[in-house]
């Protein structure tokens, strides 16, 4: 079923346009947004699952300024085209690594590596290089730009 094609009440609309950003940063944030919804943190908890699983949101969660709690790096790789899923498997395989993905590029993985420190950021693209026999480009971000991801639901 297309994302489009999913049914939302009125409640999961309010819910996903007054916490689209700002989520409370509270010791009970799910009971914050009840409370301002009319509705128990466990609603809010159960309703955010439902709308995750079915993909009318991608993730929920907190984004934090770079390098403020730790390092992070984007990385890409040119991986042939036969051991793709092999060293995309293996780049998954480092809890540092929070998500990668092919692009129709030379440079067809991408991935970003995320640790306490830019020292094991450079050993974790070290060990990914050194277990795939491939190269790893280290693209380090250079200049912040704050892009507001939100935007107005075709319901609004």
């Amino acid at each position: 079923m297309d994302v489009a094609e999913i049914p939302l009440d009125a409640l999961d609309r309010r819910l996903i346009e007054a916490y689209q950003r700002d989520l409370p940063l509270s010791p009970e944030p799910f009971a914050a947004m009840g409370e301002c919804l009319g509705i128990a943190a466990d609603e809010v908890i159960w309703r955010l699952d439902r709308l995750l699983a079915e993909g009318v949101l991608s993730r929920v969660g907190a984004i934090v300024a770079p390098h403020r709690t730790g390092w992070s790096t984007l990385a890409a790789m040119a991986v042939p085209e036969h051991c793709l899923e092999a060293v995309a498997a293996l780049v998954s395989g480092y809890p540092e690594v929070n998500h990668n993905y092919a692009r129709e590029h030379r440079l067809n993985l991408w991935f970003v590596v995320t640790a306490e420190s830019r020292a094991r950021v450079e050993t974790v693209l070290a060990e990914i290089a050194r277990a795939s026999g491939i190269a790893v480009l280290d693209l380090p971000l250079e200049r912040p730009f704050g892009i507001d991801l939100g935007f107005r639901p075709s319901w609004s």
